[in-house]
């Protein structure tokens, strides 16, 4: 990995700061991040003991801090209701799922690595209830482009983020998806418009400069397309261009990313797949835009 170890000093005292305020009131014993993930017992609070097809488990852990366990940067996925088959827990056809626990693992260990802030091993499941979601100021929604929304899940999220939480979706391409997902979102905000973010804003600037909006592609359709240098998925109308919105609050602080015609997760999750990728996708793009949403999540 060629990405630097950069954190301005400012930014990674202010990011554990945050981190610090949504977690210190329940200090765990023993050195262990206190777990606030879902409740039925369906999701493992190691995701390393996650079924994973075809894979081992490689993964690494480091220590946290003995006497502030719970000082530390969580990744917080959001388990949802959607139309292709509910939220189920093990299963691996659930949207919700998409590139779990790889993703997650890979991006908290980079976060590790080449930041200041400090990580939790483990990052958590969480299901929209507000008891689960409170104690994570960054929650990460995939492929959203079937999702189902209950009135009360859909207050539960604009709570959350009025509050000072921030969201992140990703992963979900070509109008059909993005047409299901803005029911959801006039949902959650009937009275907040959607904007298209300029790539002059912060977040895109917030550790690593980005010089464009990046479209991260499947790693099949990359590979299918390598020599034609399309990184769109083709067979979904509307996916061709790559589009960044979000919602502010009334003091313009950024609540909600949505990162559309785009899959910054799989450019986590396949790092280790294909040199080819890893640097034209996951070293490029996929990282350094990752760490400047979480380092805005968490200093916003």
């Amino acid at each position: 990995m060629k990405l630097p170890r950069v954190a301005p000093l400012v930014i990674a005292a202010a990011a554990m700061i945050a981190c610090f305020v949504w977690a210190a009131e329940n200090e765990a014993a023993g050195g262990k991040p206190t777990h606030f993930g879902v409740k039925d017992g369906s999701m493992p609070e190691d995701p390393r003991d996650y079924p994973r097809r075809g894979y081992g488990n490689e993964y690494p852990t480091w220590p946290v801090s003995k006497d502030l366990p719970n000082d530390v940067f969580t990744f917080a996925r959001v388990r949802y209701n959607s139309s292709s088959g509910g939220r189920g827990g093990w299963g691996r056809n659930r949207k919700w799922s998409t590139d779990y626990p790889d993703s997650d693992m890979n991006m908290s260990y980079r976060l590790q690595q080449l930041t200041s802030l400090q990580v939790n091993p483990n990052g958590a499941v969480v299901d929209i209830d507000p008891e689960q979601v409170r104690h994570y100021p960054f929650l990460y929604m995939i492929e959203v482009g079937d999702i189902n929304l209950a009135d009360e899940e859909a207050k539960t999220l604009r709570d959350y983020m009025l509050n000072g939480g921030f969201i992140m979706v990703d992963d979900f391409w070509g109008t059909r998806e993005w047409d299901n997902f803005e029911v959801a979102l006039k949902q959650i905000w009937p009275d907040r418009k959607i904007e298209e973010i300029p790539l002059e804003h912060e977040i895109f600037h917030m550790v690593f400069p980005l010089k464009v909006k990046p479209q991260i592609p499947h790693i099949r359709y990359a590979e299918y397309v390598i020599n034609q240098g399309i990184t769109y998925e083709f067979d979904k109308p509307g996916s061709e261009h790559v589009h960044y919105r979000g919602v502010f609050d009334d003091k313009r602080r950024l609540m909600m990313v949505i990162c559309w015609n785009t899959d910054t997760g799989e450019g986590w999750e396949q790092e280790g797949t294909d040199p080819w990728y890893f640097r034209e996708f996951s070293e490029k793009y996929a990282y350094p835009l990752g760490i400047n949403i979480i380092f805005y999540a968490l200093t916003h």
